[in-house]
């Protein structure tokens, strides 16, 4: 089930199934009209990943959202009777949430409310097993937190300060200070040494690859969108036994193996955490130790799953990425994956966009010899 992070103590048992799945409906905005995509099936795909079940969907087109209620007044009276009626716990935004926002459809609705952010940075909490992992997640967790930190009833109560019976207040006297304020110094405090502990990580992988460099052997970072199949390519180029799911951000933790070209140069391959639409700018910052193997590469072999009906929009965001990190202007190879199971019209349609790329499939071995002959010819002599 999702982490009691993303669903809150106070509604974490309620509403949900008897194997402990919350039930959510999801909610998002379609700007202009057409035909365009559903834009809430790559969140379905997220809430599945973090163990949320989707009893509903609710579109409304609008081209920006309501300052107050993210939706129209109207679309929020329709998704208040969506929620009741499928008996949902959690409502899941496809965008960023206001505190505002959040606070005012809670009320309405009667469910927890989150975005897409906040489910990303869950399903990241669920999925890291480092120390290194968990330390930039939490991070992570606690910057998109700390802004959003708002006090109801008794939680703004004061605490110490002022005068009480029996002099407990002495030595504590004062203006005193609000509950709230004492959390944000709390978060602060916290984030302050998370921040050290993940600058010891970087300063530890800045030597490691100043080592690499000192020994000449160049590095080669796979990149690409989450579940493209990276580690399952990782590991027909290198003879690795990384992990491989069929699941969204199933690789957070970089893995660094040790190949050579077919003519026999040894170069090393990095595995790194899949990319997303809007991927969260806190964990780009969180993760930035991590990110800078991609930086420091000699080449970013980028992995596109050609299977993907917006293959091209995952190459456009992976792009994004790469630019907020620093190496959009990084030599670049791309592999397009699963050839086995990509319609050839689709297939077509990528290689005239893409006329440099290299067809291949992890799984059934196809084009796997020509891609280390392209990375061979990148590398050079």
């Amino acid at each position: 089930m999702p982490g009691t992070w993303l669903m809150g103590a106070q509604t974490q048992d309620a509403d949900t199934r008897d194997d402990g799945a919350a039930r959510a409906v999801l909610l998002g905005l379609r700007a202009g009209s057409g035909d365009a995509a559903d834009p809430l099936d790559e969140l379905e795909r997220l809430a599945d990943t973090d163990g949320v079940e989707v009893v509903g969907r609710l579109v409304q087109p609008r081209d920006r959202p309501d300052p107050a209620t993210y939706l129209g007044s109207g679309k929020v009276a329709e998704l208040a009777t969506m929620v009741a009626d499928r008996a949902a716990g959690l409502v899941i935004a496809d965008g960023d949430l206001s505190p505002t926002q959040v606070r005012n459809l809670e009320e309405r609705l009667g469910a927890r409310v989150v975005d897409r952010t906040a489910l990303i940075l869950d399903i990241f909490a669920q999925h890291a097993r480092s120390s290194e992992g968990k330390a930039q997640v939490e991070l992570a967790q606690l910057a998109y937190q700390l802004p959003r930190l708002t006090g109801h009833g008794t939680e703004m109560s004061r605490v110490g300060g002022g005068r009480t019976a029996g002099g407990a207040g002495t030595g504590v006297r004062g203006p005193g200070e609000m509950r709230l304020e004492s959390q944000r110094r709390h978060l602060r405090r916290r984030i302050t040494l998370l921040r050290r502990q993940v600058q010891q990580t970087a300063r530890r992988r800045e030597r490691t690859r100043l080592r690499r460099r000192r020994n000449q052997v160049p590095s080669v970072a796979l990149t690409g969108y989450t579940n493209a199949g990276k580690s399952a390519l990782m590991n027909r180029l290198a003879g690795a036994d990384v992990l491989v799911q069929d699941a969204l951000f199933a690789t957070l933790d970089p893995t660094v193996r040790r190949t050579r070209t077919p003519d026999g140069r040894p170069y090393t391959l990095t595995d790194t955490v899949g990319f997303v639409r809007h991927l969260p700018h806190q964990l780009v910052d969180a993760f930035r130790s991590t990110l800078e193997e991609v930086v420091d590469a000699e080449l970013v072999l980028h992995v596109v799953d050609a299977s993907a009906p917006d293959a091209m929009a995952q190459v456009t965001a992976v792009h994004g990425v790469l630019y907020e990190i620093g190496a959009r202007d990084h030599p670049e190879l791309l592999a397009l994956n699963k050839v086995d199971v990509a319609p050839p019209g689709w297939m077509a349609a990528l290689r005239t966009a893409y006329p440099d790329a290299v067809p291949v499939s992890a799984l059934t071995g196809e084009g796997v010899e020509m891609l280390r002959r392209a990375v061979e010819q990148r590398l050079g002599s």
